[in-house]
């Protein structure tokens, strides 16, 4: 079953933005074998690497996105938000983004992933981090090509892992959505997974991420 949770962007509903709560539809086998996850089933979240870690040490700091179709390089900007820079960062360094994938695209707009769902890993681990909500941290950055910026509901403070990555502008995002991130080498890749086959915004075959780093920016970029 798929549920879908739709942004508050003031636009009709021809142009929102939804995101998929708790991923694609499944097989039943696929239904199954997760129904029985539940977040409560662990304890406490252990300590992150990024938790407590200062916004000044985490400016030029750069994400990888390794998919089957090439790299994707992401600088976070933790002077306009922190909190989805430490999200983002955490969920790389901690490899709870390696094997999900981009569940979601809007022709010429963007791509969506952090939805742990698509892991290959999914258990109660991963169910009980996507249960964590950020904070809401909209800012004057613009939502231009090349922005990565934290999916959320229509509830305040419910960005939990989706993030999206725009492909062409989207200035009704503007001061709506936190921008945390920009894209700073592999926009091309992000094109290229932009126009696969869609049924709906469901990319037929969705690409994979095989694996998130974290890494200082290099200074080339």
């Amino acid at each position: 079953m798929r549920s879908k949770i739709t942004f508050v962007i003031g636009f009709t509903l021809a142009c929102s933005i939804s995101v998929i709560a708790q991923g694609q539809a499944q097989s039943p086998a696929d239904s199954a074998k997760k129904a029985n996850v539940r977040p409560n089933d662990v304890g406490d979240s252990p300590k992150e690497p990024f938790d407590g870690v200062s916004s000044d040490k985490m400016v030029g700091q750069c994400v990888t996105l390794d998919t089957e179709v090439g790299a994707i390089v992401i600088e976070v900007m933790p002077d306009v938000a922190p909190e989805s820079s430490r999200n983002f960062l955490n969920l790389a360094a901690t490899g709870a983004l390696d094997t999900t994938t981009f569940s979601r695209v809007l022709k010429g707009f963007v791509i969506q992933g952090g939805n742990l769902f698509t892991s290959e890993h999914w258990g109660a681990e991963l169910a009980k981090r996507m249960s964590r909500h950020l904070p809401d941290e909209p800012s004057e950055v613009k939502h231009v090509r090349g922005i990565v910026s934290m999916a959320r509901g229509a509830e305040p403070n419910s960005a939990s892992t989706h993030f999206f990555i725009l492909v062409g502008d989207g200035h009704h995002l503007d001061g709506k959505f936190a921008a945390f991130g920009r894209v700073v080498k592999g926009i091309d890749v992000a094109e290229v997974i932009n126009q696969a086959p869609v049924e709906g915004e469901t990319p037929q075959k969705p690409v994979r991420i095989k694996r998130a780093q974290v890494a200082r920016c290099s200074p080339s970029l």
